[in-house]
């Protein structure tokens, strides 16, 4: 799930890309980044948290929401947040986000641990969850 995928620019089909790369802001290692509840505007889940951003025109992204909603629903303890990332666009520049939909997964302690941009498969969301859990 590390891999950069094709997906529309953040800011939506005209939009511009935030300029960040897409990997852990500022070249971090992965884990240093942490989100909690201030960040996400919801509690994460209690072992892992499936984070999502997308915007109002991504296609993808209406796919991906549906592929997290029922992975976090067959993981105990799992949840799926998505954020509009043309709302929270500090969040998206401090994470280096440029397309969406992007995924972010994050361990129980809130610490980035996975991400790629594009509409992931089920499997690799799994995968993904299972490296972590």
């Amino acid at each position: 799930m590390d891999q950069q995928q094709g997906g529309t620019p953040v800011g939506g089909p005209a939009g511009t890309p935030s300029g960040s790369p897409s990997r852990t802001p500022s070249g971090a290692a992965p884990g240093a980044v942490r989100l909690g509840e201030a960040e996400l505007g919801v509690p994460p889940g209690e072992r892992a948290t499936l984070v999502q951003f997308s915007t109002a025109f991504c296609q993808p992204c209406r796919a991906t929401r549906r592929i997290l909603a029922e992975v976090a629903a067959l993981v105990p303890g799992v949840a799926h947040v998505e954020i509009d990332a043309e709302e929270r666009l500090a969040l998206v520049r401090a994470l280096g986000i440029e397309k969406t939909p992007t995924v972010l997964v994050l361990d129980a302690g809130g610490a980035v641990v996975r991400r790629a941009a594009g509409m992931p498969r089920k499997a690799d969301v799994i995968g993904a969850l299972g490296a972590v859990l």
